[in-house]
């Protein structure tokens, strides 16, 4: 009886003392920001309630007067939702409208600019200071080109050089820059080199950075819808090189007809009618997703990030040729994957994407017995309760 009483303690405690350690704790939430968010007309609490309950926190559309962004703002600020604030004043009379605004609840930060040459960079640095001479708490932000722009829109054929002057002259709180990778047939062959380089101009800054997520169709080649898969490779792979915001483009439709010169960015989340499309439930599936694992990627610090793959790897991306301990085996079955080190307080996680968003990855990890595998629903089990091999889906993420 009594042996039978004390093996009950003992598994009792055991119990408990896994159940202690089972969920991921987070310290916040990753930003997730909205880009053409909700047209000034349709500025209710249902509206940004909607967008809320797609687990979007930030939210961002040019106004076309400060009368409209007020509105917006105490609006959001029931919805919980925060708001980058852009209207004409912000430009023509800097000090005033910050001042307006400034003490707002719901107020994120400002937008300055997107996409600008390099000629703009010392205008947009002046802009800026202007505001931080006013507001200090409040970011400024500036989007940036990707690398495949060209020079006539960059302003110089660096496009290093392009990061760094903006790092230099705008005092920006954090790196931002946009790129739509996901085909119809795979991935463009550039956008891990750019991801490299944001990283490492960034990590030298000492500043974060934010990436993107396209939501929407965008032309011809893009996949259309946008899928699960799609969106996930997208956020999961910006996140594994250490971003710390997530950023969808765009929430509401921007596109109304077709223009077969130009984007048609019609099929967002919410059409140019108002109502959802499926693409909605998806951005709610994944910002969720996000959350959940917000505890391995925000605050951490990038140890390393390497590619696997039959062949060729991504341009500006180095082979994983060692395992860090204590994994034993590492094995993607010739498949294409990022393989990223995160390391956050006395942790280590292991982080590898399936960067093929059209095809499964079969995946083999075995480690010794202190390797526990962060669930997608944010809690933590020993790895050996799973098989060492298991699939993992297009575009999906698996974290030890």
């Amino acid at each position: 009886m009594i042996k039978k009483y004390l093996l009950f303690i003992f598994s009792l405690n055991l119990a408990l003392g896994l159940n202690a350690q089972t969920r991921l704790e987070s310290t916040g939430q990753i930003p997730i920001l909205a880009w053409y968010s909700i047209p000034a007309k349709e500025t209710t609490v249902a509206r940004y309630k909607e967008m809320r309950d797609a687990g979007i926190t930030y939210s961002f559309s040019s106004f076309s007067n400060a009368d409209d962004a007020a509105k917006a703002l105490d609006v959001a600020e029931k919805a919980d939702v925060k708001i980058v604030l852009s209207c004409p004043e912000l430009e023509k009379d800097p000090e005033k409208t910050v001042k307006r605004f400034m003490n707002h609840p719901a107020l994120a930060g400002y937008h300055l600019r997107d996409e600008p040459a390099i000629q703009l960079f010392p205008e947009l640095g002046n802009w800026a200071r202007k505001i931080q001479s006013v507001d200090n708490k409040h970011y400024c932000y500036v989007n940036l080109f990707p690398n495949f722009a060209d020079s006539t829109q960059l302003g110089t054929k660096n496009y290093k050089k392009y990061v760094q002057e903006y790092i230099k002259q705008i005092p920006v709180q954090f790196v931002s820059f946009d790129y739509y990778p996901a085909m119809k047939d795979g991935i463009y062959k550039n956008w891990f080199d750019n991801l490299e380089l944001i990283m490492r101009e960034s990590q030298k800054a000492g500043l974060p950075f934010w990436a993107f997520v396209l939501t929407t169709n965008y032309d011809k080649d893009h996949v259309t819808p946008q899928t699960l898969a799609a969106m996930r490779l997208q956020a999961y792979a910006d996140l594994a090189y250490g971003a710390q915001g997530i950023q969808y483009f765009t929430y509401w439709s921007a596109t109304s007809v077709n223009t077969p010169t130009g984007e048609d960015q019609r099929g967002a989340p919410i059409s140019v009618t108002g109502k959802r499309s499926v693409v909605y439930d998806r951005v709610q599936q994944l910002s969720e997703e996000i959350q959940k694992l917000a505890g391995v990627f925000l605050g951490s610090k990038v140890v390393s990030v390497r590619h696997t793959g039959l062949s060729k790897i991504p341009v500006g991306t180095i082979r994983l040729t060692s395992l860090p301990e204590p994994i034993k085996v590492l094995d993607t079955n010739k498949a294409p994957a990022l393989v990223s080190v995160l390391e956050k307080g006395e942790n280590s996680y292991l982080v590898i994407v399936n960067t093929d968003h059209l095809n499964p990855m079969n995946l083999t990890v075995y480690g010794d017995n202190t390797v526990k595998k962060v669930c997608k629903n944010g809690t933590i089990v020993p790895a050996s309760a799973y098989d060492s091999t298991m699939e993992v889906d297009p575009g999906d993420v698996a974290v030890y």
